[in-house]
């Protein structure tokens, strides 16, 4: 009954998340039925184990959601989203105008800004350089996806993603773990995917097909659409009904002060991960009131927020001007960070009810038993519940709730390196997420106005069938190496 229970609980949990209900109810409901069907008690279980681990999350991963949203909205309302995106488009567009939507897509998401400002910014770009070009608008979907959700998110070393941030405190890894390795699975990941979107187009065009026929005020709608909101924010961490709020500039911000921030973001991020971090006296950390943890378990997350913060102050300072209600901006980032972070931290605390219940052991042993080794068995955990909860930081939250010690026990068994196990499982991660109920897939088709029929088989292509090759690649070169 207790396996049973597990079953139903997951499956009411995607069932209903894939109709729009929200994690905010349905996870502890989903929760609650798999410990009833365990015989568990069901009131301990709410306030003990799904609400300590709910907010034991928060505590940990909440100011990077906070910075990262706050940064985006700015980023945003400042124009200079729209600078940076003008600015590849300009450089490349005529040209190669499916390669300066993936690198425009790519630079924004690398360098810190939020999914969705992305979206919402890059999208019309994308039409306008598209139908330029004569160029299919199916195609779009697909190629914003390879530039923002794929090597961006999970692969290149010291992105600022929340996925390349949960790990860290389990592994007391960097946001800079297995950089070589990061730079080959990113190389595998955007050469698959131009190659793919270069043939789509060919085929396009030897077939007579031009860009086809837009629809108007398909952004607006989207945003204030309910149903893309409780996916979207399940997905990504930021909330996409937050960005008809302050005040967007109406003009855009020069390109160099737009693009400073994104390097900030980067260049911070690797001082305080490599240089500053590591010389400083952080004895105090044993104390009780720190929690008694140590460098290792909050040094990633301290250098992303310090990084993000820097940024955010830099992109202030240099768009000041083009900021006149930079209050309800700031406010408008912060209260976009908020359901994101507690939609999560949800599903966290869903995992963490499983993970307990006396069943779990026979999955925990299951996938143990996964031939090819641990580092096999933890993509093949991320990926499954990634794609079950259509959420890659979900996914690999209840993953690593449930299976992060005995991993950690594994790779100093076996000798894997820890900052191996933290790549493998970010890109595992960020593999089968995108499945037809993942909220950024269908909060992106509505911002287009396309449909999973004519647009989905592209996406797979380039954000599923991509990663997963760079993710055998990872785990070939990780295993017969090391990580590099």
């Amino acid at each position: 009954m207790g396996l049973l229970g597990l079953l139903v609980g997951l499956g009411l949990l995607v069932l209903f998340a894939f109709r729009g209900w929200s994690v905010l109810l349905l996870a502890p409901f989903a929760a609650l039925v798999a410990a009833l069907f365990g015989g568990e008690p069901l009131l301990a279980n709410l306030t003990q184990v799904f609400m300590v681990n709910a907010a034991g999350f928060l505590a940990q991963f909440f100011p990077i959601f906070l910075l990262g949203a706050v940064f985006g909205k700015l980023m945003d309302d400042s124009g200079a989203v729209t600078s940076v995106a003008g600015f590849m488009a300009e450089r490349l567009g005529e040209r190669r105008v499916i390669l300066a939507v993936v690198l425009a897509g790519a630079l924004v998401t690398y360098g810190g800004v939020s999914l969705f400002v992305a979206f919402f910014v890059i999208v019309p770009m994308a039409r306008s350089l598209f139908r330029a070009a004569s160029i299919p608008r199916r195609l779009i979907p697909a190629a914003i996806v390879l530039g923002t959700s794929t090597f961006t998110m999970s692969a290149l070393p010291g992105t600022p993603s929340i996925q390349n941030a949960i790990p860290m405190p389990f592994f007391g890894t960097t946001p800079f773990a297995a950089p070589g390795l990061g730079i080959t699975a990113s190389l595998i990941m955007l050469g698959a995917g131009l190659w793919w979107l270069h043939r789509a187009e060919a085929a396009a065009r030897r077939a007579g097909e031009g860009y086809g026929d837009d629809a108007d005020g398909l952004i607006e709608q989207a945003a204030a659409d309910e149903l893309v909101r409780e996916r979207a924010t399940t997905a990504r961490e930021f909330d996409p009904a937050e960005l008809q709020h302050g005040h967007r500039s109406d003009r855009p911000s020069p390109v160099l002060n737009a693009i400073a921030p994104l390097v900030v973001v980067v260049t911070v991020n690797l001082v305080m991960s490599l240089v500053v971090l590591p010389r400083l006296d952080v004895s105090y950390l044993a104390e009780q009131r720190f929690g008694e943890t140590s460098l290792a378990a909050v040094a990633g997350v301290w250098s992303v927020a310090v990084a993000l913060a820097a940024a955010i102050v830099t992109t202030i300072a240099l768009n000041r001007a083009r900021l006149p209600a930079l209050r309800r901006t700031m406010d408008a980032g912060a209260n976009a960070s908020v359901l994101p972070a507690f939609s999560v931290a949800s599903l966290v605390g869903f995992g963490a009810v499983v993970a307990s219940l006396p069943a779990f052991t026979i999955v925990r042993d299951w996938v143990l038993a996964i031939e090819g080794g641990p580092l096999v068995s933890l993509a093949v955990a991320t990926n499954i519940l990634a794609a079950l909860t259509g959420s890659a930081s979900g996914g690999l939250t209840i993953a690593l709730e449930a299976l992060g010690p005995t991993y950690v026990e594994l790779a100093a068994r076996t000798g894997i390196e820890l900052s191996l196990m933290h790549r493998v499982a970010v890109i595992g991660s960020g593999t089968l997420d995108i499945l037809p109920h993942n909220g950024a897939v269908v909060s992106l088709l509505a911002i287009c106005g396309l449909t999973h029929r004519d647009s989905y088989f592209d996406i797979v292509m380039v954000g599923i069938v991509t990663s997963l090759l760079a993710l055998v690649a990872v785990i070939a070169l990780g295993s017969a190496f090391g990580s590099f």
